[in-house]
């Protein structure tokens, strides 16, 4: 493999001075809306949400809701994870150790919030983390999440062993102060809980897991992001940063699904989850995975039960594990099923999952896709917001307002362009008809002539009462024996001779 992007690309704008909660004071979201304080950032999200300040507020108050919003962030528009409101999308994005550069992934991270990402996480792995993070942050209009045990792990040239504490605290704040808005922490992957997955078909898949997994092992201790979790929600809470608690031990294969190594994380996760919102810290879960269909209902419940409501960030799932190379398919069957019942934001996967790093065309791939789930998740829920937006196209539809039904699509530029591969001439866009059917056998003009012809629907349930009318007529007929009945003619009367 070719490597790509070295450390000479630095950073040419203007370097933003760090800011930080004076004196550790706590200048989350969470604590200003347990204050009963509404902040700007809370009256931009019930704009954006088309609802109430004061549901916002309450959410927020409630650990059910999150604004990932870091003060060293100002590029960002604020925006709102949780279940009471629209479902969320998050597309992942970064270089590797052989392949992608930082233009590269300044294009990607552009090229996904173009077609709707709501966040965008950076998991670079490659050369000069830190320098590609913070192109990243200064070119990002939504909230940027990591994995910091990644930037880490490259400071002790990649071996686990030699992680420590300070190395992993040091790198948290280092990105807290360039604006990360939110991060995933494997704190939930406990020594005891190692064993566990021994006997899975695809062992431990989350890399940040298996580091931690792998550290527990050499050291004969407990994971290092757990026993310090409390230092870390004091580091998050003086810059509003949200925990995206990691699920480490996920399961990576659907006969792994629902496991004990899952559960006995969660359930720590839960633990962790009430310690952070003590701090007034703003917290999601993360979840699997790979989950069979049927199994994919009592993920979320259990969730959104042991952990009070917290908003739950999943990765999918992929309801089965045959399909490389149309996994985006996979998975968005399980994410439309998981986000119905509550998950409240979905990690896109690219058809390239298991097999490469997704390129432009992957990322396009990925955020329509997951667009798509998390309407349809939208629509199951009964959301005001998305029922609007379908009858309006569907209106557009069946009126042949072809620029109408473009732009009102979740990927307008492929709407068209299908389009115009066989009708690419303008008056086709007023046409009522396209290349399906052609201009005679097209259902929604015929249904058009037919209102034109009867009129509107009381004039056409009007024909249809006297056409019933006619056939009760015609009933009685046959069943009187089906004779027309005429008086018998009178005989003239014979003469007396």
């Amino acid at each position: 493999a070719v490597r790509r992007g070295a450390a000479s690309a630095e950073w040419k704008g203007a370097q933003p001075v760090p800011r930080r909660a004076v004196g550790g004071r706590t200048v989350t979201q969470m604590h200003y809306a347990r204050q009963g304080i509404i902040t700007p950032e809370m009256r931009f999200v019930a704009l954006r949400e088309n609802c109430d300040v004061e549901l916002v507020r309450s959410e927020l108050a409630a650990g059910r809701a999150i604004i990932p919003s870091n003060i060293n962030h100002p590029e960002s528009e604020p925006m709102i994870i949780g279940k009471a409101f629209l479902v969320k999308i998050n597309a992942n994005i970064g270089n590797s150790a052989v392949t992608s550069s930082i233009a590269e992934e300044v294009d990607k991270l552009q090229w996904a919030t173009q077609w709707g990402a709501d966040t965008v996480m950076d998991l670079s792995t490659g050369d000069d983390i830190h320098t590609t993070r913070e192109w990243i942050i200064r070119n990002s209009p939504v909230p940027i999440g990591t994995v910091p045990i990644y930037q880490a792990l490259e400071k002790v040239n990649g071996e686990a062993n030699k992680l420590t504490w300070e190395i992993f605290r040091d790198t948290v704040i280092e990105q807290c102060e360039q604006g990360v808005d939110y991060m995933t922490v494997h704190a939930g992957v406990l020594l005891r809980y190692v064993p566990l997955t021994a006997n899975r078909v695809t062992g431990i898949v989350s890399r940040g897991g298996s580091i931690m997994a792998g550290w527990c092992l050499a050291h004969h201790q407990e994971n290092f992001l757990y026993t310090h979790f409390d230092e870390l929600c004091e580091i998050f809470a003086r810059y509003d940063v949200a925990f995206s608690l990691g699920d480490g031990l996920r399961p990576g294969a659907t006969a792994d699904a629902n496991d004990a190594a899952q559960f006995a994380e969660l359930d720590t996760l839960a633990e962790l989850t009430l310690r952070a919102w003590e701090y007034d810290v703003q917290v999601m879960v993360e979840g699997p995975g790979h989950i069979p269909f049927h199994l994919v209902r009592e993920n979320v419940e259990r969730q959104q039960e042991l952990c009070k409501g917290a908003p739950f960030y999943t990765l999918g799932p992929l309801v089965t594990d045959v399909a490389p190379g149309y996994d985006h398919i996979t998975s968005a069957i399980g994410a439309t099923e998981i986000a119905r019942y509550g998950t409240a934001m979905l990690c896109y996967v690219t058809p390239k999952e298991h097999l490469g790093l997704p390129n432009k065309d992957d990322v396009k791939t990925g955020v329509i896709t997951y667009k798509i789930a998390a309407h349809a998740a939208d629509l199951a829920k009964g959301h005001p917001g998305a029922h609007e937006r379908d009858d309006a196209l569907s209106k557009a539809r069946f009126e042949f307002r072809w620029r109408d039904q473009f732009a009102l699509s979740l990927d307008p530029v492929t709407a068209e362009a299908f389009h115009d591969e066989t009708l690419p001439a303008e008056p086709a866009k007023t046409a009522h008809f396209c290349s399906m059917c052609g201009p005679k056998f097209c259902s929604m003009r015929i249904s058009q002539d037919i209102r034109d012809e009867y009129g509107s629907a009381e004039a056409q349930a009007a024909l249809a009462d006297r056409a019933t009318g006619m056939r009760e007529k015609s009933q009685e007929f046959l069943a009187s024996g089906g004779k027309v009945y005429l008086p018998e003619p009178r005989l003239p009367e014979a003469v007396s001779p």
